[in-house]
């Protein structure tokens, strides 16, 4: 069973920061992407930032500048430390891993989410 366990969110003034973590624990073979997503009220679900396991990122525009993503592999955690926050940014935040897994010779992918943690930006 692969349990993803976010921390982190909560309330924060406009401009302030927040570091949100996301701890993965299971039995996990290899993680590929691992990634945040956001979900305002009423809104699709959308990316906001990825990582491979080579360090590739990849940042939604309305974040590029403001929002940085980080793991560290040997804890199988994934980070996002948000700066400048904006009232915009308010969302519940999901963690996602793809995770991989090497089957009779064959790599077979499977995604994970997190429970999700809220985040709110208001003065």
């Amino acid at each position: 069973q692969v349990q993803l366990v976010e921390s982190g969110g909560g309330l924060v003034q406009p401009g302030g920061s927040l570091r949100l973590s996301c701890a993965v624990s299971g039995s996990i073979f290899v993680i590929n992407t691992m990634g945040w997503y956001r979900q305002a009220a009423g809104k699709q679900r959308e990316l906001v930032a990825t990582m491979t396991s080579g360090g590739s990122t990849n940042y939604a525009d309305s974040v590029k500048g403001r929002f940085n993503i980080s793991r560290d592999n040997a804890k199988n955690t994934v980070y996002l430390q948000m700066n400048s926050l904006k009232p915009e940014d308010s969302a519940v935040y999901y963690c996602n891993i793809d995770e991989r897994r090497l089957l009779f010779g064959r790599w077979y992918g499977r995604d994970y989410w997190g429970q999700g943690t809220q985040v709110t930006v208001s003065s």
